[in-house]
Protein backbone atom coordinates (compact mmCIF):
# COMPACT_ATOMS: atom_id res chain seq x y z
CA UNK A 1 0.00 0.00 0.00
CA UNK A 2 1.46 3.37 -0.64
CA UNK A 3 1.99 5.90 1.89
CA UNK A 4 -0.15 8.80 2.25
CA UNK A 5 0.91 12.17 1.87
CA UNK A 6 0.33 14.34 4.83
CA UNK A 7 -1.23 16.98 4.69
CA UNK A 8 -1.33 20.29 7.29
CA UNK A 9 -4.34 21.73 7.59
CA UNK A 10 -3.54 25.12 9.11
CA UNK A 11 -6.62 27.39 9.99
CA UNK A 12 -8.00 29.69 12.28
CA UNK A 13 -5.29 32.86 13.10
CA UNK A 14 -4.94 36.10 14.55
CA UNK A 15 -6.57 37.84 12.15
CA UNK A 16 -10.15 39.40 11.40
CA UNK A 17 -10.59 36.84 9.30
CA UNK A 18 -10.63 33.87 11.55
CA UNK A 19 -14.08 33.02 11.05
CA UNK A 20 -13.84 33.20 7.50
CA UNK A 21 -10.92 30.51 7.95
CA UNK A 22 -13.23 28.11 9.87
CA UNK A 23 -15.61 27.88 6.99
CA UNK A 24 -12.73 27.07 4.10
CA UNK A 25 -10.98 24.78 6.35
CA UNK A 26 -14.19 23.05 7.24
CA UNK A 27 -14.42 22.63 3.38
CA UNK A 28 -11.40 21.70 2.64
CA UNK A 29 -11.26 18.60 5.21
CA UNK A 30 -14.32 17.63 3.99
CA UNK A 31 -13.27 16.93 0.65
CA UNK A 32 -9.83 16.48 0.52
CA UNK A 33 -8.93 12.72 -1.58
CA UNK A 34 -8.55 10.25 1.59
CA UNK A 35 -7.05 7.25 -0.93
CA UNK A 36 -4.10 9.83 -1.37
CA UNK A 37 -4.25 12.05 1.40
CA UNK A 38 -3.81 12.31 5.41
CA UNK A 39 -4.88 15.21 7.11
CA UNK A 40 -3.16 16.73 10.21
CA UNK A 41 -5.55 19.37 11.06
CA UNK A 42 -3.25 22.43 13.08
CA UNK A 43 -5.55 25.22 14.68
CA UNK A 44 -4.37 28.43 15.67
CA UNK A 45 -6.60 30.40 17.86
CA UNK A 46 -6.89 33.92 18.28
CA UNK A 47 -4.48 34.34 20.95
CA UNK A 48 -1.92 32.43 18.67
CA UNK A 49 -1.67 28.50 20.51
CA UNK A 50 -1.22 26.25 18.14
CA UNK A 51 -2.82 22.62 18.28
CA UNK A 52 -3.03 19.70 16.72
CA UNK A 53 -6.99 19.03 16.45
CA UNK A 54 -8.16 15.08 15.76
CA UNK A 55 -9.68 14.98 12.27
CA UNK A 56 -11.81 12.13 13.36
CA UNK A 57 -13.30 14.51 15.82
CA UNK A 58 -13.36 16.92 13.43
CA UNK A 59 -15.24 14.97 11.28
CA UNK A 60 -17.65 13.53 13.39
CA UNK A 61 -18.68 17.40 14.29
CA UNK A 62 -19.78 17.74 10.83
CA UNK A 63 -19.61 22.03 11.31
CA UNK A 64 -20.03 24.17 8.46
CA UNK A 65 -17.39 25.80 10.33
CA UNK A 66 -14.49 23.71 11.49
CA UNK A 67 -14.00 24.40 15.46
CA UNK A 68 -11.23 24.71 17.83
CA UNK A 69 -11.07 22.66 20.66
CA UNK A 70 -9.60 24.62 23.68
CA UNK A 71 -8.48 20.93 24.95
CA UNK A 72 -6.28 19.69 22.42
CA UNK A 73 -2.43 19.51 22.65
CA UNK A 74 -0.47 22.75 21.36
CA UNK A 75 2.04 22.22 19.49
CA UNK A 76 5.12 23.84 18.00
CA UNK A 77 6.82 23.22 14.46
CA UNK A 78 10.18 21.21 14.56
CA UNK A 79 12.66 19.82 11.85
CA UNK A 80 14.21 16.12 12.68
CA UNK A 81 17.36 15.01 11.98
CA UNK A 82 16.63 14.13 8.71
CA UNK A 83 14.87 17.69 7.24
CA UNK A 84 11.28 15.92 7.95
CA UNK A 85 8.87 18.97 9.28
CA UNK A 86 6.98 17.46 12.61
CA UNK A 87 3.84 18.84 14.38
CA UNK A 88 5.66 18.02 17.91
CA UNK A 89 3.67 18.46 21.18
CA UNK A 90 5.17 21.20 23.11
CA UNK A 91 5.67 19.46 26.33
CA UNK A 92 7.67 17.06 24.44
CA UNK A 93 4.99 14.18 24.46
CA UNK A 94 4.36 11.80 21.73
CA UNK A 95 4.12 11.37 18.88
CA UNK A 96 5.33 13.71 16.28
CA UNK A 97 3.42 14.10 13.63
CA UNK A 98 5.54 13.93 10.44
CA UNK A 99 4.29 16.74 7.82
CA UNK A 100 4.86 17.03 3.80
CA UNK A 101 2.93 19.67 2.86
CA UNK A 102 0.95 22.43 4.04
CA UNK A 103 -2.29 23.54 3.08
CA UNK A 104 -2.28 27.01 5.17
CA UNK A 105 -6.21 27.83 4.64
CA UNK A 106 -6.11 30.91 6.87
CA UNK A 107 -6.84 34.55 5.70
CA UNK A 108 -5.62 38.00 6.48
CA UNK A 109 -2.96 39.55 8.35
CA UNK A 110 0.03 37.02 9.77
CA UNK A 111 -1.53 34.40 7.89
CA UNK A 112 -1.44 35.37 3.90
CA UNK A 113 0.57 38.36 3.82
CA UNK A 114 4.34 36.75 3.83
CA UNK A 115 4.61 36.55 7.85
CA UNK A 116 3.58 32.36 7.25
CA UNK A 117 4.92 31.85 4.42
CA UNK A 118 8.22 33.04 5.78
CA UNK A 119 7.49 30.61 8.97
CA UNK A 120 7.44 27.88 6.37
CA UNK A 121 9.96 28.79 4.80
CA UNK A 122 12.50 28.69 7.62
CA UNK A 123 10.83 25.17 8.19
CA UNK A 124 11.68 24.22 5.24
CA UNK A 125 8.36 23.13 4.61
CA UNK A 126 5.99 22.58 1.21
CA UNK A 127 3.05 24.51 1.09
CA UNK A 128 0.17 25.54 -1.16
CA UNK A 129 0.10 29.15 -2.20
CA UNK A 130 2.78 32.39 -2.85
CA UNK A 131 5.51 32.47 -1.07
CA UNK A 132 7.14 35.72 0.97
CA UNK A 133 6.90 38.24 -1.73
CA UNK A 134 3.63 37.34 -3.77
CA UNK A 135 1.63 36.77 -0.56
CA UNK A 136 3.55 40.56 0.65
CA UNK A 137 2.11 42.50 -2.40
CA UNK A 138 -0.93 40.87 -2.86
CA UNK A 139 -2.09 41.74 0.54
CA UNK A 140 -0.59 45.22 0.31
CA UNK A 141 -3.54 46.86 -1.96
CA UNK A 142 -1.48 49.83 -2.24
CA UNK A 143 1.55 48.08 -3.67
CA UNK A 144 -0.60 45.55 -5.63
CA UNK A 145 -2.17 48.35 -7.65
CA UNK A 146 1.13 49.94 -8.06
CA UNK A 147 3.14 47.19 -9.21
CA UNK A 148 0.19 45.83 -11.85
CA UNK A 149 0.10 49.41 -13.20
CA UNK A 150 4.08 49.08 -14.13
CA UNK A 151 2.54 45.69 -15.74
CA UNK A 152 -0.06 47.72 -17.68
CA UNK A 153 -3.10 47.03 -16.09
CA UNK A 154 -5.52 49.75 -15.85
CA UNK A 155 -6.13 50.84 -11.96
CA UNK A 156 -8.85 53.66 -10.77
CA UNK A 157 -7.51 56.74 -8.72
CA UNK A 158 -6.89 56.39 -4.92
CA UNK A 159 -5.01 57.89 -2.26
CA UNK A 160 -3.32 56.15 0.41
CA UNK A 161 -3.91 57.74 4.56
CA UNK A 162 -1.78 56.58 7.15
CA UNK A 163 -2.72 56.10 11.00
CA UNK A 164 -0.20 58.64 12.02
CA UNK A 165 -1.04 61.30 9.32
CA UNK A 166 -5.24 61.26 9.85
CA UNK A 167 -4.31 61.13 14.17
CA UNK A 168 -2.11 64.44 13.15
CA UNK A 169 -4.75 65.93 10.94
CA UNK A 170 -7.55 64.83 9.53
CA UNK A 171 -9.09 67.32 7.74
CA UNK A 172 -5.87 67.53 5.50
CA UNK A 173 -6.46 63.87 4.93
CA UNK A 174 -10.38 64.24 3.87
CA UNK A 175 -8.86 67.45 1.73
CA UNK A 176 -6.24 65.46 -0.17
CA UNK A 177 -8.95 62.43 -1.01
CA UNK A 178 -11.77 65.38 -2.02
CA UNK A 179 -9.13 67.31 -4.08
CA UNK A 180 -7.99 63.94 -6.13
CA UNK A 181 -11.51 62.32 -6.42
CA UNK A 182 -15.15 62.13 -6.32
CA UNK A 183 -17.74 60.83 -4.86
CA UNK A 184 -18.75 58.02 -3.82
CA UNK A 185 -15.66 56.49 -2.85
CA UNK A 186 -14.50 53.34 -0.78
CA UNK A 187 -12.59 53.15 2.38
CA UNK A 188 -10.42 49.85 2.52
CA UNK A 189 -7.79 48.78 5.07
CA UNK A 190 -4.69 47.96 3.22
CA UNK A 191 -3.76 44.75 4.41
CA UNK A 192 -7.39 43.35 4.84
CA UNK A 193 -9.34 41.14 2.77
CA UNK A 194 -12.88 39.12 2.97
CA UNK A 195 -14.39 43.15 3.01
CA UNK A 196 -13.67 43.63 6.29
CA UNK A 197 -13.67 47.11 7.21
CA UNK A 198 -14.66 48.39 3.88
CA UNK A 199 -16.98 51.13 3.63
CA UNK A 200 -18.81 53.20 0.72
CA UNK A 201 -18.92 56.85 1.15
CA UNK A 202 -21.55 58.86 -0.48
CA UNK A 203 -21.18 62.06 1.42
CA UNK A 204 -17.86 63.88 2.68
CA UNK A 205 -19.48 64.39 6.03
CA UNK A 206 -19.22 60.51 6.49
CA UNK A 207 -15.74 59.93 5.38
CA UNK A 208 -14.61 60.18 9.14
CA UNK A 209 -16.64 57.68 10.81
CA UNK A 210 -15.40 55.44 7.80
CA UNK A 211 -12.17 56.22 8.48
CA UNK A 212 -11.65 55.48 11.90
CA UNK A 213 -13.53 51.83 11.14
CA UNK A 214 -11.04 51.04 8.85
CA UNK A 215 -8.26 52.17 10.52
CA UNK A 216 -9.08 49.46 13.46
CA UNK A 217 -7.73 47.08 11.06
CA UNK A 218 -4.53 48.75 9.32
CA UNK A 219 -2.34 51.72 9.64
CA UNK A 220 -2.77 52.46 5.83
CA UNK A 221 -6.05 52.93 4.55
CA UNK A 222 -7.08 52.96 0.75
CA UNK A 223 -9.27 55.76 0.07
CA UNK A 224 -10.45 54.62 -4.09
CA UNK A 225 -12.50 56.30 -6.32
CA UNK A 226 -15.97 54.71 -7.11
CA UNK A 227 -16.63 53.64 -10.66
CA UNK A 228 -20.15 52.71 -11.83
CA UNK A 229 -18.91 49.05 -12.49
CA UNK A 230 -19.92 45.60 -12.55
CA UNK A 231 -17.40 43.52 -10.25
CA UNK A 232 -15.81 40.64 -12.12
CA UNK A 233 -13.47 37.89 -10.77
CA UNK A 234 -11.23 35.46 -12.30
CA UNK A 235 -9.93 32.51 -10.77
CA UNK A 236 -5.93 31.47 -11.48
CA UNK A 237 -4.14 28.51 -11.11
CA UNK A 238 -0.49 27.94 -11.85
CA UNK A 239 1.09 26.51 -14.47
CA UNK A 240 3.14 27.31 -17.91
CA UNK A 241 1.48 28.90 -18.30
CA UNK A 242 -1.23 29.91 -15.72
CA UNK A 243 -4.58 29.04 -16.55
CA UNK A 244 -7.30 31.21 -16.00
CA UNK A 245 -10.92 30.32 -15.30
CA UNK A 246 -14.05 31.79 -16.77
CA UNK A 247 -15.09 34.83 -15.04
CA UNK A 248 -17.84 35.17 -12.74
CA UNK A 249 -19.73 38.71 -11.86
CA UNK A 250 -20.78 39.34 -8.56
CA UNK A 251 -23.96 41.42 -8.04
CA UNK A 252 -24.47 42.58 -4.37
CA UNK A 253 -28.37 42.43 -4.06
CA UNK A 254 -30.92 45.58 -3.09
CA UNK A 255 -29.90 45.56 0.60
CA UNK A 256 -26.10 45.97 0.39
CA UNK A 257 -24.28 48.80 -1.21
CA UNK A 258 -21.72 46.50 -2.34
CA UNK A 259 -19.99 43.20 -1.95
CA UNK A 260 -19.53 43.31 1.80
CA UNK A 261 -18.50 40.85 4.59
CA UNK A 262 -22.15 40.52 5.49
CA UNK A 263 -23.43 39.67 1.76
CA UNK A 264 -20.14 37.30 1.18
CA UNK A 265 -20.52 34.87 4.33
CA UNK A 266 -23.44 35.95 6.76
CA UNK A 267 -26.77 36.38 4.45
CA UNK A 268 -27.70 33.90 2.09
CA UNK A 269 -29.44 36.42 0.07
CA UNK A 270 -27.37 38.96 -0.03
CA UNK A 271 -25.84 38.74 -3.09
CA UNK A 272 -26.05 36.74 -6.39
CA UNK A 273 -23.25 35.72 -9.13
CA UNK A 274 -23.42 35.63 -12.73
CA UNK A 275 -21.09 32.03 -13.82
CA UNK A 276 -20.63 32.98 -16.61
CA UNK A 277 -20.33 36.50 -16.08
CA UNK A 278 -22.26 38.08 -18.70
CA UNK A 279 -19.37 39.00 -21.16
CA UNK A 280 -18.64 39.13 -24.77
CA UNK A 281 -16.31 36.74 -25.92
CA UNK A 282 -13.78 39.54 -26.78
CA UNK A 283 -13.76 40.78 -22.81
CA UNK A 284 -13.83 37.26 -21.46
CA UNK A 285 -10.65 36.71 -23.19
CA UNK A 286 -9.60 40.15 -22.34
CA UNK A 287 -9.91 39.52 -18.67
CA UNK A 288 -8.55 36.41 -18.70
CA UNK A 289 -5.31 37.34 -20.15
CA UNK A 290 -5.11 40.69 -17.46
CA UNK A 291 -5.90 38.16 -14.63
CA UNK A 292 -2.88 35.48 -16.04
CA UNK A 293 -0.82 38.95 -16.32
CA UNK A 294 -1.12 39.88 -12.92
CA UNK A 295 -0.28 37.02 -12.12
CA UNK A 296 2.81 36.80 -13.49
CA UNK A 297 3.52 40.18 -12.92
CA UNK A 298 3.25 39.75 -8.88
CA UNK A 299 5.35 36.44 -9.37
CA UNK A 300 2.27 34.61 -7.76
CA UNK A 301 2.53 30.65 -6.87
CA UNK A 302 -0.20 28.07 -7.16
CA UNK A 303 -3.43 30.21 -6.96
CA UNK A 304 -5.32 33.34 -6.55
CA UNK A 305 -8.37 35.09 -7.26
CA UNK A 306 -7.70 38.11 -9.14
CA UNK A 307 -10.52 40.79 -9.01
CA UNK A 308 -11.21 43.57 -11.73
CA UNK A 309 -14.20 46.32 -11.93
CA UNK A 310 -15.50 47.09 -15.52
CA UNK A 311 -16.63 50.02 -16.14
CA UNK A 312 -19.98 50.79 -17.33
CA UNK A 313 -19.32 53.65 -19.12
CA UNK A 314 -16.03 53.16 -21.13
CA UNK A 315 -16.10 49.33 -21.10
CA UNK A 316 -12.39 49.02 -19.50
CA UNK A 317 -11.47 46.45 -17.42
CA UNK A 318 -10.01 47.87 -13.83
CA UNK A 319 -7.97 45.66 -11.91
CA UNK A 320 -9.43 46.35 -8.57
CA UNK A 321 -7.69 43.69 -6.43
CA UNK A 322 -5.92 40.00 -5.83
CA UNK A 323 -5.88 37.48 -3.46
CA UNK A 324 -3.56 34.77 -3.10
CA UNK A 325 -5.43 32.46 -0.52
CA UNK A 326 -9.03 33.18 -1.47
CA UNK A 327 -11.88 31.71 0.63
CA UNK A 328 -12.68 28.35 -0.08
CA UNK A 329 -15.87 28.55 1.87
CA UNK A 330 -19.07 26.14 -0.28
CA UNK A 331 -20.04 29.68 -1.53
CA UNK A 332 -16.65 30.90 -2.44
CA UNK A 333 -16.16 31.98 -5.68
CA UNK A 334 -12.43 30.41 -6.62
CA UNK A 335 -13.55 27.02 -5.86
CA UNK A 336 -17.01 27.52 -8.14
CA UNK A 337 -15.33 29.23 -10.59
CA UNK A 338 -12.67 26.63 -11.07
CA UNK A 339 -15.55 23.86 -11.15
CA UNK A 340 -17.50 25.87 -13.73
CA UNK A 341 -14.35 25.78 -15.65
CA UNK A 342 -13.76 21.92 -15.78
CA UNK A 343 -11.64 21.06 -12.53
CA UNK A 344 -13.96 20.31 -9.73
CA UNK A 345 -13.37 21.08 -6.13
CA UNK A 346 -11.62 18.10 -4.42
CA UNK A 347 -9.29 17.90 -8.01
CA UNK A 348 -8.77 20.96 -7.75
CA UNK A 349 -7.34 20.79 -3.58
CA UNK A 350 -5.40 17.74 -5.09
CA UNK A 351 -4.00 19.76 -7.99
CA UNK A 352 -3.01 22.55 -5.69
CA UNK A 353 -1.05 20.24 -3.17
CA UNK A 354 0.57 18.53 -6.50
CA UNK A 355 1.68 22.52 -7.44
CA UNK A 356 3.07 22.72 -3.74
CA UNK A 357 5.13 19.56 -3.80
CA UNK A 358 6.29 20.55 -7.32
CA UNK A 359 7.22 24.01 -6.09
CA UNK A 360 9.15 22.98 -3.00
CA UNK A 361 11.35 20.35 -4.71
CA UNK A 362 12.43 22.82 -7.09
CA UNK A 363 13.40 25.20 -4.50
CA UNK A 364 15.17 22.48 -2.75
CA UNK A 365 17.26 21.95 -6.29
CA UNK A 366 18.72 25.31 -5.52
CA UNK A 367 22.26 26.19 -4.14
CA UNK A 368 22.23 27.40 -0.72
CA UNK A 369 26.46 27.76 -0.57
CA UNK A 370 29.02 29.26 -2.53
CA UNK A 371 31.98 27.33 -3.44
CA UNK A 372 33.61 29.81 -5.83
Amino acid sequence: MTEKTRVAVLYGGKSGEHEVSLKSAASVLRHLDRSRFEPVPISIDKQGRWQRQDARRLAESNAESLPIFAEAPEIRLAISGSGTLLAAPVDGAAPQDAIDVVFPVIHGPLCEDGAMQGLLDLAGAAYVGSGVMASAIGMHKDMAKRLVALAGLPVAPYTVATKRDYACDPAAVAAAAQAKLALPVFIKPCNMGSSVGVHKVKRWEDLGAALDDAFAYDTRVLIEQGVDAREIEVAVLDGDPPFASMASELNAGPQHEFYSYEAKYLDADGATVDLPAKLTAEQMSRVQELAKTAFTALECSGLARVDFFLDRQDGEFYFNEINTLPGFTAISMYPKMMEASGLPYPALITRLIELALERHAERRALKTDYQG
